[in-house]
């Protein structure tokens, strides 16, 4: 467990450092939420409030009184077991708490908190205090990819700074990498923090396969576009060619055609798209498309996490052919806290890696991340793999 002085340094960085996501943002940015999966920066700024407050300060410390006894059913997100709570659709509805109110909602958690901090040994308050921070980190991701659909579906498209780089180029030739047949020990092992969606390490056997050591470029998927690939409807999944097939789908998230050359909304704004970046804003049924017209595969998240220790590749968050599902023994914890992870292992896939909206201390080769296959406002990449 870390020591008291480097818990409460990371908590502090960790409530600056959302803050700072939000610094770029008007005022009128803050409140909007153009679909169902996207929650207003407000509403981010809060919940991660509210977690603190709900599950450390109002249990542990004597008389504490809670900012405003409204906010609990305010920036609630799903934890039945809590109490009521503002429906997900309605986030954008909240056009009260102000904005001015919720960062005074945070001075005073935060403060009451770190005063809490100074003066606490017990080390099962540290635990829920360490998996607040990182609980703020996951919603520190969601909040920039969502101010990105934000913005991104404002006619304007404003761009939300002149610095924030979403992609890098890949300079290395893609070469396969042959992983040989055999078990392999799966999950997270040691001493730091991990979610309890990483335990129940485990071996499993993988058949020899080979993987590639980078990312499927901009260019690879113009050539699928421009070949038809989202006409072919034996590339698709049947679930996958009804999404595309209802919903238009003709390119990744973001992207426009404009007198003949691709471009994508950046946060940057809008840009000519760059060939030799790796593409992202791709859903799981586009990921899979693309492989089969390519006569490959996604690697399951096995082969991902086993392939990660043998290769050196940067991160992005890259789907895989696994379905979000308990690792062997895997216990949920007692009380609200459980809710956190087991409830949602139910027709998801997993995505591996990370993204350029990820904290850097957030990334690790067991971390699994999960979305429905049909959803793309993450910064979602595809790897290829093939079988031997």
């Amino acid at each position: 467990m870390i020591v008291t002085e480097s818990l409460l340094t990371s908590f502090l960085k960790t409530r600056s450092d959302t803050e700072e996501i939000c610094a770029p943002l008007q005022i009128e940015d803050y409140v909007i939420q153009p679909n169902v999966n996207i929650s207003p920066p407000k509403w981010h700024l809060g919940h991660t409030t509210w977690f603190f407050e709900e599950f450390v300060l109002s249990r542990y410390v004597k008389n504490y009184t809670r900012f405003n006894p409204d906010f609990a059913f305010v920036f609630n997100s799903y934890y039945e077991s809590v109490g009521d709570r503002v429906i997900r659709t309605d986030r954008g509805n909240l056009s009260r708490p102000t904005v001015r109110e919720v960062y005074e909602y945070r001075d005073y958690v935060t403060s009451n908190l770190q005063e809490f901090l100074e003066d606490n040994t017990d080390v099962k308050i540290f635990e829920l205090v360490e998996i607040g921070i990182h609980h703020e980190k996951q919603h520190q991701e969601l909040l920039l990819t969502d101010i990105k659909f934000i913005l991104g579906n404002n006619p304007l498209l404003p761009k939300y700074n002149d610095t924030f780089t979403e992609n890098s180029l890949q300079n290395k030739a893609v070469e396969y990498s042959k992983i040989d047949e055999g078990l392999y020990d799966i999950g997270y092992a040691g001493e730091g923090f991990c979610y309890d969606n990483e335990l129940g390490r485990h071996k499993v056997f993988l058949q020899e396969f080979e993987i590639a050591n980078a990312l499927v470029t901009n260019r690879e998927y113009i050539d699928f576009i421009e070949n038809e690939g989202y006409q072919e409807s034996l590339l698709w999944h049947a679930e996958a060619w009804d999404w595309v097939s209802k919903e238009r789908i003709k390119a990744p998230l973001y992207w426009y055609k404009i007198k003949g050359k691709y471009h994508q909304y950046t946060l940057q704004g809008l840009k000519e798209v760059s060939y030799d970046m790796p593409v992202t804003h791709i859903s799981y049924y586009e990921a899979f498309a693309f492989a089969q017209w390519r006569g490959e595969r996604l690697p399951t998240e096995f082969e991902w996490e086993t392939a990660h220790y043998y290769l050196d590749w940067g991160a992005r968050w890259e789907w895989t052919e696994s379905s979000y599902l308990p690792y062997p023994g895997y216990k949920k914890a007692d009380g609200a806290l459980g809710e956190y992870n087991g409830k949602f292992m139910v027709n998801q896939k997993v995505l591996r890696g990370g993204s350029v909206a990820t904290p850097q201390n957030h990334i690790r080769p067991t971390y699994r991340n999960f979305f429905h296959p049909q959803l793309r406002w993450q910064f979602t990449g595809i790897r290829l793999a093939r079988d031997i």
